[in-house]
């Protein structure tokens, strides 16, 4: 991880933590699309649903791109997230699994439900252990009220972050947005965007 990013990242306070909190019932939306056109500052996005909506930056915005990773790239003490569902003896098949850089350590820790598929948890934790099986990889986690274990398959997809930058942001990337305020003219206003490079989906 470069001090660079770390600098940017450590430096975006809230825009960081709305990667993974829950989104507030109060005026916050939680946007996965594709960019349709840009018009200026402007970001017009097709959202999953269909929905068309357009996206505005704060002042001093942070763009950070999603790359590909492999649980090689994980190992003990590192900060990850993972969507996941729950299964039958409790512990978490992943649907992903994000490497925060160690600047985002205690982003959004905790196991709490998510909205990337139905009944989905998001789990960020704090890597123990890592066991190779049969089915895949386990990850021992553990967060401040408990501790989970993530079964991660070869569909399981492993991204981590680089910095991102504007120039990026054209027609036909993939972008998630955490937690943007809805504007009173309908349009939603965000300090961050994280997006696929390379053809990447954010899958969180």
């Amino acid at each position: 991880m470069s001090s660079t990013l770390q600098r940017m990242l450590a430096a975006a306070g809230f825009a960081l933590v709305c990667i993974a909190l829950p989104a507030s019932a109060q005026e916050t939306v939680r946007i996965r699309g594709t960019i349709e056109s840009v018009d200026g500052d402007v970001y017009v996005i097709k959202n999953r649903d269909g929905a068309e909506m357009k996206l505005t930056m704060t002042d001093k915005p942070l763009f950070v791109a999603i790359v590909k990773a492999t649980m090689a790239d994980i190992k003990p003490g590192m900060f990850v997230g993972s969507t996941g569902m729950t299964q039958p003896d409790g512990s978490q098949k992943a649907i992903e699994v994000h490497i925060f850089p160690e600047s985002m350590r205690g982003t959004g820790e905790g196991h709490y439900d998510w909205d990337l598929k139905p009944n989905t948890k998001m789990t960020n934790a704090n890597v123990e252990q890592t066991v190779g099986g049969v089915d895949g990889q386990m990850l021992s986690v553990k967060y401040k009220d408990g501790e989970k274990k993530l079964l991660v398959t070869p569909e399981t997809a492993v991204v981590t972050y680089v910095v991102g930058d504007k120039s990026d942001l054209k027609p036909g990337i993939k972008i998630f947005v955490g937690a943007g305020k809805k504007q009173p003219d309908g349009s939603v206003q965000t300090p961050r965007i994280t997006y696929g490079k390379d053809g990447l989906t954010p899958p969180m």
